[in-house]
């Protein structure tokens, strides 16, 4: 890094006792991939960014919604219905010119973490779903790649540094020593159906900027073998110790049987050929259909303005004689729940067709069909 260029952007960091240029050259020449370009995302990649880090890959398929606003703070309503990577890509380098960005268009797979992993120093989870968080931490631990990771939910979040290198040739612990197993589809909510305070995400992707940074520059002492949950409510915290399991329990052995893991199927997924509806085909077909909202009664947007039948999920099946003989749309917030209906009903003869809202409320919302 030439000092000249870049003493008056970072200069209140290399200023800092124990920082200084060196801490400084660090980022710069370092490299580090995001998955997940949200509510963590969105914070944790302006500090890298204005931190100075060399290179940043960003990797997301979604785009901006209307209900990313309140905690997705690099988007605006200009951006709703384009690509997250590329708006945050544009964003970003208006920020720092300085750092160079790659972005993925494209949701995230184990070929993915094969191709690219290796091309980085560091790996950090900014994802919002049990899939994609075991498949990132089991490719980050057969990889040999640090893994910093962050979860919101409602008020509270947490962090932790999974998979960092220790004396000899061990590592530290990595997500499966804190959750072994996946839960089952639909015990745990995301969200976009348990809903989210929408400071929660930017105070806990600063903590994973933080740790990202303190990673690379060598100074403090990141959450090595802990994991940091924070309320937001109450502004309690507290630091819970992680112990190492075998590295076998429930891991893939090798890279030949991560790229043959299902992890849709592994977190309780499975979803094939089971019938998806978009909201384009819906909007065409709606007087055919009787869409059916299986959210619970206190979420919202309510559907007023639409003619539909509100059966939430926990009573589909004691109420299957309302939808005698009907062709049915399931909806629920982000289409998974929905997936999840149809499947547990796909042998009931009761029914004619059943179909998932693709994208639920949100795609609704984001389409302006309500």
């Amino acid at each position: 890094m030439k000092l000249s260029h870049s003493y008056n952007r970072y200069q209140r960091q290399l200023i800092l006792k124990g920082f200084g240029p060196i801490a400084q050259d660090k980022l710069s020449n370092a490299s580090v991939l995001v998955i997940g370009a949200g509510g963590l995302g969105c914070p944790l990649l302006q500090y890298l960014v204005a931190a100075g880090v060399g290179h940043i890959g960003i990797a997301d398929d979604d785009i901006v919604s209307l209900s990313n606003l309140h905690r997705q703070v690099l988007f605006t309503m200009e951006d709703i219905g384009k690509s997250k990577v590329e708006v945050a890509k544009k964003r970003l380098q208006s920020m720092n010119d300085d750092v160079d960005i790659t972005t993925w268009n494209e949701r995230w797979t184990q070929q993915d973490c094969v191709d690219h992993f290796n091309d980085y120093d560091l790996i950090v989870d900014a994802t919002d779903n049990f899939s994609s968080r075991y498949l990132i931490n089991d490719a980050a631990v057969l990889m040999g790649k640090t893994l910093v990771f962050g979860a919101v939910s409602q008020f509270e979040g947490q962090v932790a540094v999974f998979n960092y290198p220790t004396e000899g040739d061990n590592r530290s612990v990595n997500y499966r020593d804190y959750f072994s197993t996946p839960p089952k589809n639909g015990e745990v909510l995301n969200c976009s159906e348990a809903g989210v305070l929408g400071v929660l995400p930017g105070i806990i992707g600063t903590m994973q900027a933080t740790e990202v940074i303190k990673i690379l520059t060598g100074i403090g002492k990141p959450l090595i073998n802990k994991i940091l949950t924070y309320n937001s409510i109450t502004h309690e915290s507290y630091m819970l110790e992680l112990e190492k399991k075998s590295i076998s329990d429930n891991l893939p052995s090798n890279i030949e049987n991560f790229l043959k893991t299902n992890y849709a199927e592994l977190c309780g997924i499975s979803y094939f050929g089971i019938d998806e509806i978009d909201v384009d085909e819906w909007d065409k077909q709606k007087g055919n259909l009787l869409l059916v909202d299986i959210r619970e009664a206190h979420e919202l947007p309510k559907l007023s303005e639409l003619p539909h039948l509100a059966i939430p999920l926990s009573e589909l099946y004691n109420r299957l004689n309302e939808l005698t003989d009907a062709n049915v749309v399931f909806v629920c917030q982000s289409g998974r729940r929905s997936l999840q209906a149809v499947m547990m009903l796909k042998n009931e003869i009761i029914l004619s067709k059943a179909f998932s809202l693709k994208g639920g409320v949100d795609a609704m919302l984001t389409q302006k069909i309500i």
